[in-house]
């Protein structure tokens, strides 16, 4: 192993000296009621995985594509599902059919329960005046009966069929939804940053398949102490001035302050010791503006945050919104 130039030790805590006296002449040369900090670009990241276990069958973007919600990340091979959808959709077709026969039964039963009843009615009145049997009149009430009986089950075979054409319906649709599932597609709008599955690769269910970065919702986090989260507000007004092109000045907003402390001492029982106490701090920027610069909005960006303790304060003409 290659040993570390000792020119490059001795260069490293020259490097930290001069990075906190750049930091403290910051702080001294601003007007009382800013505050400046150092911090980084963030944005919120969504990992887009597979709902279903399957084989990759295409990737359709890759690293540093825009996306917009809804469209299409990658494709799982639905080879499966789609013969579980063909026997799903010969299940309804049966089912139908027999929903056609049960009623084609109905309309017979009720047909034969018709005579029946007209036979029984005649019988009957031939009874009453002795000109028919007992025998007779039996046998009619016992047609008229058995036709009632015959109706009511061909109308619960119709009502039997039809929930079997739900059941293969909710089959279908349950086939249908596996198949979408197959289809992954990006759940916001966004940039790519990691594309993480390759076609062929099989993925368990919840594998991930893409890291979707939201460059709609891009903010610095830095940290002040007490004395300065104190006196902040949420909405307040910041400006931001990044490394790569420190020409810029780009506006802000105080969307979050933390409510403990990040760094907190053993203890913290005197004056001086509460002002060491570390304060998490959001800085967002507006949304309209990420829109129009999406293209060129990046994240892990360095840069200097400037917040202001008293909202009435105006800004210094050095820090007045510059952007391309």
């Amino acid at each position: 192993m290659t040993k570390p130039n000792p020119l490059y030790l001795l260069a490293l805590p020259v490097i930290a000296v001069a990075g906190f006296v750049y930091w403290q002449q910051q702080q001294n040369t601003l007007p009382e009621g800013l505050y400046v900090s150092n911090g980084r670009l963030e944005a919120e990241q969504i990992e887009v995985a597979t709902k279903t276990a399957g084989r990759v069958k295409e990737m359709t973007v890759q690293e540093g594509q825009m996306v917009q919600a809804g469209d299409l990340i990658a494709t799982l091979d639905a080879n499966q599902v789609n013969a579980r959808q063909q026997q799903s959709m010969a299940g309804i077709e049966q089912a139908i059919r027999a929903k056609e026969e049960a009623s084609a039964a109905v309309i017979q039963r009720k047909s034969q329960l018709k005579l029946a009843k007209a036979e029984l009615e005649r019988t009957s009145s031939m009874y009453k005046q002795k000109i028919a049997p007992q025998d007779a009149m039996d046998k009619a009430r016992a047609q008229f009966e058995s036709a009632q009986a015959a109706l009511q089950l061909a109308e619960a075979s119709v009502k039997r069929a039809e929930a079997s054409i739900n059941a293969a319906q909710a089959g279908f649709d349950e086939v249908q939804s596996v198949i979408d599932d197959t289809q992954i597609k990006a759940p916001h709008s966004g940039r790519i940053e990691y594309a993480l599955a390759k076609p062929g690769e099989v993925l368990a269910a919840g594998g991930r398949v893409v890291t979707l970065l939201d460059v709609s919702d891009v903010y610095m986090t830095i940290f002040v102490p007490a004395s300065v989260a104190g006196k902040l507000s949420v909405n307040g007004e910041a400006r931001l001035i990044l490394d790569p092109v420190p020409e810029y000045v780009i506006p802000a907003t105080v969307s979050f302050i933390a409510g403990d402390a990040q760094f907190t001492p053993k203890s913290v029982e005197t004056h001086e010791e509460r002002d060491n106490l570390m304060f998490k701090v959001k800085l967002r920027i507006d949304q309209a503006l990420l829109e129009k610069y999406q293209e060129k909005v990046k994240t892990g960006v360095r840069g200097l945050a400037y917040i202001r303790t008293n909202d009435s304060l105006t800004w210094p003409e050095n820090l007045t919104v510059k952007l391309p």
